[in-house]
Formats: C-alpha cells, sequence, structure tokens
C-alpha cells in the first residue's frame, strides 16, 4: 500500500517483562525512526500502553516490533485494537497513568 496520506491509528497493551527494561525508551526512538506519532506509558499492572499514529505500513513495522521489544525485554502478549486519529505530531514516554485517553 502506497503512503498517500493515509492515516493509521492503533492502541496497543504489551504484558510480560516490558517494565525496568528500557521498553519504552527503545520503543520511542523506534517510533521516531519510523516517522510515527503517538505515545507510551507503563501502567500500574506492569503492562505497557502505547498510542500509534502514522502511514499504515509504518505502524504495521512498529506492531511488529512491540511484539518482539527490545533484546531486554520478554513480549508475551501484545492486544491491539484500531482507533480513530487524532492528529498527534510527536511520539513521547509519558509518565505512569500520563497518557492521553
Amino acid at each position: 500500500m502506497a503512503e498517500n496520506g493515509e492515516r493509521a491509528c492503533m492502541h496497543a497493551l504489551v504484558s510480560g517483562r516490558v517494565q525496568g527494561v528500557g521498553f519504552r525508551w527503545f520503543a520511542r526512538e523506534r517510533a521516531r525512526e519510523l516517522g510515527l506519532a503517538g505515545w507510551i506509558e507503563n501502567l500500574t499492572d506492569g503492562r505497557v500502553e502505547v498510542w500509534i499514529e502514522g502511514p499504515p505500513e509504518r505502524v504495521r513495522s512498529m506492531l511488529a516490533w512491540l511484539d518482539e521489544g527490545p533484546p531486554t525485554a520478554r513480549v508475551e502478549k501484545l492486544d491491539v485494537r484500531e482507533e480513530t486519529p487524532t492528529g498527534l505530531t510527536s511520539f513521547e514516554v509519558q509518565r505512569v497513568g500520563g497518557g492521553p485517553r
């Protein structure tokens, strides 16, 4: 699919050993490399929550990365649902419980 201005948006919850291993920082760098917008934060239950917006192919690439994570992590489950893009323009790490809803 060619990048023609189409924008996809996905909301993901990542479970496993994904906190205390640099997951958010590695993910931010990967998202920025891909030119994606959104945010990532740790949840109090041990999961990581991610909001991704951008060209569909790049969003799919980020989801594939999230399913593996950085070498320091162990992803056990990736739950994803499609959302409506909100027009975010950067990708940021949020404090615990501080991400947009």
